[in-house]
């Protein structure tokens, strides 16, 4: 990768990052939304709580595309360097479990209409 290319790719990286700390907020305020459910029941707070982690868990899967992407198309890049090729590949196959669990997550977060799963940004 030329030295273009890689800082393009930490420009990207630092966005996401800050998507990080935007899903860091919407968890914090999630959790206090169901607080108020769980003392008060009000159906109203636990719908928004739902909506939230699905808005959570949406972005969530955006950015692990993005890196499956990446992985990707480094794992399909030859290397005279084997050892990069199997770090690649491999990075290609833990970015592709990740996108598996976020789509998980993402399905429990929509289909659990009663919150009964307690789920956790990872």
């Amino acid at each position: 990768m030329d030295i273009e290319s890689r800082l393009k790719q930490i420009k990207i990286e630092n966005f996401i990052y800050i998507i990080y700390f935007g899903i860091i907020f919407l968890g914090l305020y999630s959790n206090r939304i169901e607080k108020k459910y769980l003392i008060y029941k009000d159906e109203k707070d636990k719908e928004r709580y739902r909506q939230i982690l699905i808005l959570i868990f949406i972005i969530a899967v955006l950015v692990y595309i993005y890196y499956f992407y990446d992985a990707y198309k480094s794992a399909k890049e030859y290397n005279s360097n084997e050892e990069v090729n199997n770090f690649n590949r491999l990075s290609f196959i833990a970015s592709t479990l990740v996108l598996i669990s976020g789509f998980i997550f993402l399905y429990i977060a929509y289909s659990d209409k009663d919150i009964n799963v307690e789920l956790a940004f990872s």
